[in-house]
């Protein structure tokens, strides 16, 4: 074998390299560190890094905002989660603030003060890396300096998202060797399957940087019109909100396919079923929907009801869980079609319905804050909101379900969980759609257990594909069920059995 050796001259060069590599591949920018928070008075488990990634041209256009928490573990060899919101148009500081970031957010104790911060003991920070993206631009603390681009769609976010992450490990290349997953749910059902496509086309054609990508997981996610569509009935039935009578009256008039009614009597039990289920909490069937201050708050311990129920709405958290939020939507059994998705004013509702987003508003509005998170100003990134109608989106992807045939097919993991009280995106429409799929199942439906308890249940299949429901939770199922939500989600990224 051929030995190697150097001129003295050559010495000073390739120290030089080394030093720069070195310092490449073990420093993030530091001027991205996160330092403090306002409303928080303790010391960080992890290091913090917040700021943009510019994917335009000559520092023009879209300017996405990122959070990345460090983990708490081993921040080398832990997984890199990107953790994406629905809507479309849904700021992913819902999922930093709200189910599974560092913090726990509690209302400032009087008029206009700032939320105060406690840790959060069941962060997904504590097992992973996370980055917590706003994604399109438009979205949350995102922007564009040119308006056009807030017309975008499945396809051109799923580009733009793949980009950001291309130009994201060229600032953090020492996470490169770390297993990747992305992340989401709500709308982001099309979200993840269109950017893991997105990934998985880079690397096998070999774009660098080249993505240690290992799969993807998603929670009460959208994914085909169908299967959506004809999920409401039968969850309903299932969860005695509709009579049986009324189950088999509606299924013989549509003939077992309630998401385009074919006659005008199948029309009209539909109508029925709508109108008994109206004044549910569609995010959760077992919570009161938030209608003013006088009902945000869990039912007092004064009331004679059953503790069972006096417990509706509380976790340990210094919040009650929030009466929930979709962003965008449509009339029940309307699943997302192509084309234009509307918003909830040109629905005929001001806002989102059952929602209360006071604490993570009156943070991220606040000039200290944004400083901290070294985010743009109010007057060119615009105000904060959960869910924006600034953006025009068109979903223009189709069907998920051949994004996850193609994932899983090629050997990427992927785990499909549902909130099994959820009436947005019912279980039932995830269940048939990855049963439909024609894989062969190796490990058949079963409780799956936090400590001695079911935690819900699970089925597996072959290619790595698994589906899960999470006993009692909603739409978001880290906030309603925070302890099993990061017990799943540990063992998914593990790779064991759930």
């Amino acid at each position: 074998m051929a030995s190697l050796s150097y001129s003295s001259s050559s010495l000073p060069l390739l120290l030089l390299f080394l030093i720069a590599t070195v310092s490449l591949s073990s420093a993030a920018p530091e001027s991205a560190l996160i330092t403090h928070l306002p409303g928080f008075n303790g010391t960080f488990p992890s290091k913090h890094y917040g700021g943009y990634v510019n994917i335009g041209e000559n520092g023009d256009g879209k300017s996405l905002y990122y959070y990345l928490v460090v983990s708490e573990g081993n921040p080398a060899k832990d997984p890199l989660v990107l953790w994406l919101n629905g809507g479309p148009g849904c700021s992913s500081f819902d999922g930093f603030v709200y189910e599974h970031g560092p913090f726990n957010f509690q209302a400032g104790d009087k008029q206009g003060s700032l939320p105060q911060l406690h840790l959060n003991p069941y962060s997904w920070s504590k097992v992973s890396n996370m980055i917590y993206l706003d994604s399109p631009a438009g979205v949350g603390l995102s922007y564009s300096t040119n308006t056009v681009d807030y017309e975008t769609g499945d396809l051109q976010t799923a580009s733009d998202t793949h980009q950001f992450l291309l130009k994201w490990f060229e600032l953090y290349p020492e996470f490169l060797k770390n297993p990747f997953f992305i992340a989401g749910e709500s709308y982001a059902g099309v979200y993840v399957p269109t950017l893991a496509c997105e990934v998985a086309k880079g690397i096998e054609a070999g774009v660098k940087p080249v993505l240690n990508f290992k799969g993807y997981m998603v929670g009460n996610g959208v994914t085909d019109d169908e299967f959506d569509g004809d999920a409401l009935v039968p969850f309903a039935h299932g969860m005695g909100l509709i009579s049986n009578d009324l189950f088999q009256e509606v299924n013989t008039a549509c003939q077992g396919s309630y998401w385009k009614p074919s006659n005008a009597n199948c029309q009209q039990k539909l109508e029925r079923v709508d109108w008994e289920l109206d004044d549910l909490n569609i995010y959760d069937i077992l919570e009161p929907c938030y209608h003013s201050p006088e009902i945000k708050e869990p039912i007092s311990d004064n009331s004679r009801l059953p503790a069972s129920f006096r417990r509706l709405g509380e976790t340990d958290r210094p919040l009650p869980v929030r009466k929930r939020m979709f962003g965008r939507s449509w009339p029940y059994r309307a699943p997302v079609r192509a084309g234009r998705v509307p918003t909830w004013p040109e629905l005929g509702s001001s806002s989102v319905p059952c929602t209360d987003d006071e604490v993570a508003t009156a943070w991220l509005n606040n000039d200290a804050v944004r400083n901290a998170l070294h985010a743009q100003v109010e007057s060119v990134a615009g105000a904060w909101e959960l869910c924006t109608g600034r953006i025009e989106f068109y979903h223009d992807a189709g069907s998920m379900i051949k994004y996850h045939k193609n994932l899983t097919s090629q050997g990427y993991r992927a785990l499909i969980f549902s909130g099994d009280h959820d009436m947005c995106v019912p279980f039932t429409g995830s269940e048939a759609w990855t049963r439909s799929l024609g894989y062969k199942v190796i490990d058949a439906w079963r409780p799956w257990y936090f400590g001695d308890q079911v935690a819900g249940y699970t089925q597996g299949y072959e290619n790595n594909l698994t589906f899960l429901t999470v006993k009692g939770a909603g739409h978001t199922v880290p906030e309603y069920k925070p302890r099993e939500g990061l017990a799943l989600y540990t063992r998914f990224l593990a790779g064991g059995s759930i």
